[in-house]
């Protein structure tokens, strides 16, 4: 049997699809690549980053978006530690809360940063630290 390939996308429930999509393009930079309406009404988004390497799907779902407020669904790999002093200074340009680069179990994260509905997303690097012991937290 061929081994799965990593995930085709992730979804999250969101409460306003409009001010999500703004806030991952601002935030995140990721852009809509396809749109999704129901009886011409915009229900939901597939949202890609500009490598065409991660595509994270946005359903309007209010209440089950209040149900993941505080919990960190999702971490999204970065390649270096370098590359996540970049994102730590794009985040601050932003005015996003976030907790700072933290060495993680694997590798270095920031935590805090949360979406319009309070869900956590996480940047994690794939670079590993010298004292990595084994899986994620």
């Amino acid at each position: 049997m061929v081994a799965l390939g990593g995930f085709h996308h992730v979804k999250l429930p969101v409460s306003d699809v409009r001010k999500s999509i703004e806030w991952y393009g601002r935030v995140l930079r990721l852009d809509v690549a396809i749109e999704f309406a129901e009886a011409g009404v915009l229900r939901g988004v597939a949202l890609r980053d500009p490598a065409g390497s991660l595509m994270l799907a946005l359903r309007e779902e209010p209440e089950r978006a209040a149900q993941l407020a505080g919990f960190d669904p999702v971490a999204l790999a970065v390649p270096t530690l370098d590359a996540l002093r970049e994102w730590a200074a794009h985040l601050d340009a932003e005015g996003q809360a976030h907790s700072g680069i933290a060495e993680g179990s694997i590798g270095w994260l920031i935590a805090g940063l949360t979406d319009p509905d309070g869900i956590e997303i996480r940047l994690y690097t794939i670079e590993k630290t010298p004292s990595s012991s084994g899986a994620p937290a």
